[in-house]
């Protein structure tokens, strides 16, 4: 039962470290780190929407992604 509990518990926090939406739409250091890097990783520019508040992610896009 104490191996079960310790899986679950590891299984629960790395579905949350490596989803940048986990802590909701809070655009923290990590989230915002993840979201450059995987725009940058598709050769696009992360940037902050016109009247997009800072604080949320979902105010940032990734701009100029190129088709491979």
């Amino acid at each position: 039962m104490r191996t079960v509990s310790a899986l679950l518990a590891l299984t629960l926090l790395s579905a949350c470290a490596g989803d940048p939406m986990a802590n909701g739409d809070v655009a923290t250091y990590d989230t915002l780190k993840v979201a450059r890097a995987a725009c940058s990783a598709k050769g696009g520019e992360f940037t902050l929407i016109p009247e997009g508040n800072p604080q949320r992610i979902s105010a940032y896009q990734c701009k100029g992604i190129s088709s491979k």
